[in-house]
């Protein structure tokens, strides 16, 4: 077996992982994924070596008991080498293959992988400059998935504020997407790069949304992606194709039957 160039632990499943792996199968690396359900990391050692804490570990007086914050609730157990490596102290969290460097916020560790090979066949440009347009399309999907978690994680409570404003991040992310597939098969160019990896991944978790609406019906509030794909047919296609490519299949193809039907 290949040896990884990076470690990956994480809540599971997870699309913000899944780029990296959809990365790591195009080119031929290895990365390891460690982790669990969500409501089974308060019982985990977050780690470069994570493991499963016996229940006698897990005590208020714990070295490694933390307050949770973002996305989490209770008690969790880090290292101070997690929190020195990862000092947001989130997952997905990335480690070089002996651990002493941390990666954090999944596009970082997606280009981390594309920086693992003398060949990225293009998956990160075959320039600096085609390099930094594909930065831009990550930067740009890293802020509207940033909306997306806050949105996602209160959308049971939702607030007519909270909608108001994850409306207006879906609208203008999509509204770009539209514009750069105007006259281009993919998001930077005529193939398949970081750029693409990303929105689809992003995209494909923010509309778990379809399967969460008891609290916009109790609010009254539509879906943000309602009718979405009338109003951003280009995305929408291009989504629809690359989940079909093998590399993205393997990953969405199960996660994203609820919307693709």
């Amino acid at each position: 077996m290949a040896k990884s160039v990076l470690r990956i632990f994480s809540y599971l499943p997870n699309p913000r992982v899944w780029k990296a792996l959809i990365a790591a199968d195009y080119l031929g690396v290895a990365v390891e994924v460690i982790g669990d359900k969500p409501k089974n990391l308060g019982n985990w050692l977050w780690d470069f070596d994570a493991r499963e804490l016996q229940a006698e570990e897990k005590t208020d007086d714990s070295p490694y008991a933390r307050v949770s914050r973002r996305g989490f609730s209770g008690t969790l157990y880090k290292t101070d080498a997690f929190m020195r490596t990862q000092p947001y102290g989130t997952v997905p969290a990335a480690f070089s293959a002996d651990g002493t460097i941390g990666i954090f916020e999944s596009n970082s560790i997606l280009r981390a992988v594309a920086r693992a090979t003398d060949d990225c066949i293009g998956l990160y440009g075959h320039s600096p400059m085609q390099a930094s347009r594909i930065d831009s399309f990550l930067d740009a999907t890293l802020v509207f998935g940033r909306e997306a978690q806050v949105y996602l994680l209160g959308v049971e409570a939702v607030t007519q504020e909270l909608h108001t404003r994850m409306a207006a991040a879906f609208e203008f992310f999509l509204e770009g997407i539209e514009r750069a597939l105007e006259h281009q098969a993919y998001l930077a160019g005529e193939h398949v790069t970081l750029a693409d990896i990303a929105f689809a991944c992003d995209l494909s978790q923010f509309l778990r949304e379809r399967l969460m609406r008891a609290g916009l019906d109790a609010a009254g509030l539509p879906l943000v992606s309602d009718n979405a794909e009338q109003r951003f047919p280009r995305a929408f296609a291009h989504l629809f194709a690359l989940i079909e490519k093998p590399h993205f299949a393997s990953y969405l193809g199960k996660y994203t039957e609820h919307f693709r039907a």
